[in-house]
């Protein structure tokens, strides 16, 4: 048991990549639709760029949505369409014709020719009332039959012969016997003003009247046999071919799943996910090993990727149009923010390549991601500053335009058909893609990543440790200065990160403030606190400021990649003054005693603040500095360094080396103000 407990802690860091791996290809493989990808990409009106295709199986020729719509749009014109009749309005409408009727006839009252006039208005009414009166501003859209539903009874008749409200005046025209036309006129002002409709249109039975009629409609014209040629070589994509390829295309995924093919399409699917992540996973070990070698790092680049990939799936299974205003140059942006423009290029290369599996027009989709995740990368940087960010977001958005639009043109060979809508969803991937700021200094904290902002932040030499180095070590912290100088210096120059190198050059010595007095820069005058002290002491206590320092960064939150330039800035170097001195008391002594129990430096970052701390440091040695002693001065020093092998960690080159070395002289020469002796 505790052989196998070994075994796993010696291998937990490829344990837990295994596992990571291996549940990114399981979550991928789950959230993509399964179904078989037709093999071939055509384009209306361009040449067939393949062999001569045969149909693979029998299938029949769809029927296009514009053809399906025009059928339904036809049989709506015979369709019923049903009223429910209200029983009650009829009888209210008389009553008030009976109680109105005086104030529109001129005619004597109780007179027989009152009551004639009287008696045919009734019999007008009730005819009116018996064909129907339509709902006020009713819009007839079903067909020329209507279906009257009174209580459990139903009659058909003409929608012809219902009455419209708005059209009274022409039915009274030709409804009113000769006879009386003579008082039409006050008929239609009576009318007009008691009326009210008795018809009300039942939505549920009219459209269930028309979904049987479209339950009749044929989704299919013809067929297409099993062999039977579809399209030739070099031949043009338009007419009955794009037809055949377009509902071979549809018919495709479904043939293909009722031939029991889905285990074989997932069995594809893990294959090509496995073959990205395993290429992934070797070029971070390859080119990145502190990113490979971190979990947490690890943890976060595999997080994006998913979540992109999942973010992806849901919008092509909801709409596939909106894809395209899904932010995906976010990854390049937040991975640029945290590592390096390379690897941020990288890992969006791999991601367009695995969501360019399920997405319609896969390689237009391809195209565009992956030049506008190169916009991205070589866009501005320090996204900090606001103006960068908008510009780069402008870029963004300009080349999905611009490369939408090309695609477009070179696929329809006009722009009278394009689709604007496609232009407002690039525009509103853009403005996602501004959320970049808050997303980068949520992975701060979820992730425990830094970015330029906190670097910038912790530059702020007014915060409060550099308040309390100042005051306790004030040398140290001017030593801490002159570092972030030259180091700032020496990065720019080898193409290193300037911000982090400098920030951890500020905070490289913060150890010192728990004994200030025990370090040369902060002592004042010949007595020295070390006078007191066995060398052996003294030298636990210069090399303990590296142990404090780290105590001190964590108690401050300062992120783990400023702690490195604490841990590393004197690497596995020895302290040689205490060590000889020992030595004349004890010449058995052990080196190891007067050594920093390191780790030496693994990057360019570190190794470059290592190199400025011992020449700023060492230089305050120097009492007549002229430019060739403080050349072999700075050669001496990183010389030594390398002799010892404290850069063998450090992804950097002898070349490099070589340059960091005539930065810091050239410093060296301004901060000493060497001049040219100029003759008397």
């Amino acid at each position: 048991m505790r052989k196998l407990l070994s075994l796993f802690y010696n291998y937990q860091g490829i344990i837990y990549k295994s596992l990571l791996c291996t549940f990114g290809v399981f979550f991928i493989v789950y959230v993509f639709p399964i179904k078989s990808q037709f093999a071939f990409e055509f384009t209306p009106g361009e040449t067939w760029s393949y062999e001569t295709l045969y149909s693979p199986f029998d299938f029949a020729i769809i029927k296009s949505e514009e053809e399906v719509q025009e059928e339904k749009q036809q049989l709506r014109q015979e369709a019923i369409t049903y009223f429910d009749v209200d029983a009650t309005v009829a009888p209210e409408v008389l009553e008030a014709y009976t109680i109105n009727f005086k104030n529109y006839f001129p005619l004597r009252p109780q007179t027989s020719r009152y009551q004639r006039y009287y008696d045919y208005g009734i019999e007008l009414l009730k005819s009116i009332y018996d064909k129907g009166v339509l709902p006020i501003n009713y819009v007839h859209s079903g067909g020329r039959t209507t279906a009257l539903v009174d209580g459990r009874s139903e009659r058909d008749v003409p929608f012809s012969s219902l009455i419209n409200l708005n059209e009274l005046s022409d039915y009274l025209d030709g409804a009113v016997d000769q006879g009386y036309k003579r008082y039409s006129k006050s008929y239609y002002n009576l009318f007009f003003e008691l009326l009210e409709p008795n018809l009300r249109y039942n939505a549920s039975y009219s459209e269930r009247a028309r979904e049987e009629l479209y339950a009749t409609i044929s989704l299919t014209r013809g067929l297409v046999r099993k062999g039977e040629k579809i399209i030739s070589a070099n031949a043009l994509v338009d007419g009955a071919k794009l037809e055949k390829l377009r509902s071979l295309k549809q018919q495709f995924s479904a043939e293909n799943n009722r031939a029991g093919s889905n285990l074989w399409t997932v069995l594809g699917y893990t294959i090509m996910v496995i073959v990205l992540l395993v290429i992934l996973m070797l070029f971070i070990y390859q080119y990145r090993r502190n990113i490979f070698e971190d979990n947490t790092q690890m943890t976060f680049l595999f997080f994006n990727l998913l979540l992109m990939v999942g973010l992806s799936t849901t919008l092509i299974k909801f709409n596939p149009s909106f894809i395209y205003a899904l932010p995906i140059c976010i990854f390049p942006l937040v991975t640029k923010a945290f590592f390096d423009p390379r690897l941020g290029l990288f890992v969006h290369v791999l991601t367009v390549l695995l969501i360019g599996f399920i997405v319609p027009n896969s390689f237009e989709y391809v195209v565009l991601q992956i030049l506008a995740g190169i916009v991205t990368i070589l866009s501005a940087d320090e996204l900090y500053k606001r103006a960068n960010l908008f510009l780069t977001v402008f870029q963004i958005t300009l080349i999905y335009l611009l490369g939408y639009f090309s695609f477009f043109i070179i696929r329809n060979g006009d722009v009278q058909s394009i689709s604007f809508l496609v232009f407002g969803l690039f525009v509103i991937n853009g403005l996602l893609t501004l959320f970049v700021q808050p997303l980068i200094y949520l992975y701060e904290k979820v992730f425990g990543l830094v970015s330029d902002v906190s670097l910038l932040e912790l530059s702020d030499t007014n915060s409060a440790v550099f308040r309390k180095l100042s005051n306790k070590a004030p040398g140290t912290f001017h030593h801490s200065l002159q570092v972030a100088n030259l180091a700032e210096a020496a990065a720019d120059a080898i193409e290193a990160d300037v911000l982090l190198t400098r920030v951890g050059a500020l905070y490289h010595d913060i150890g010192k403030i728990n004994r200030p007095n025990f370090f040369s820069e902060n002592q004042k005058g010949s007595v020295s606190p070390h006078d007191d002290l066995s060398p052996r002491e003294s030298a636990r206590i210069i090399i303990n400021h590296v142990i404090d320092g780290i105590e001190l960064a964590k108690k401050y939150n300062l992120p783990d990649r400023v702690i490195d330039f604490i841990r590393t800035h004197h690497g596995t170097s020895k302290v040689y003054y205490f060590y000889k001195k020992q030595q004349e008391i004890d010449p058995e002594v052990a080196l190891s005693d007067f050594t920093y129990s390191g780790p030496k430096p693994f990057s360019k970052e570190t190794a470059v603040v290592m190199m400025s701390d011992a020449v700023e440091a060492a230089s305050k040695s120097i009492k007549e500095p002229t430019k060739e002693s403080l050349e072999n001065f700075v050669t001496k020093i990183i010389d030594t360094q390398m002799e010892e092998k404290q850069f063998i960690n450090a992804n950097i080159t002898l070349a490099e080396i070589e340059t960091v070395k005539k930065v810091l002289l050239n410093k060296l020469v301004n901060i000493y103000q060497l001049r040219v002796e100029y003759p008397e």
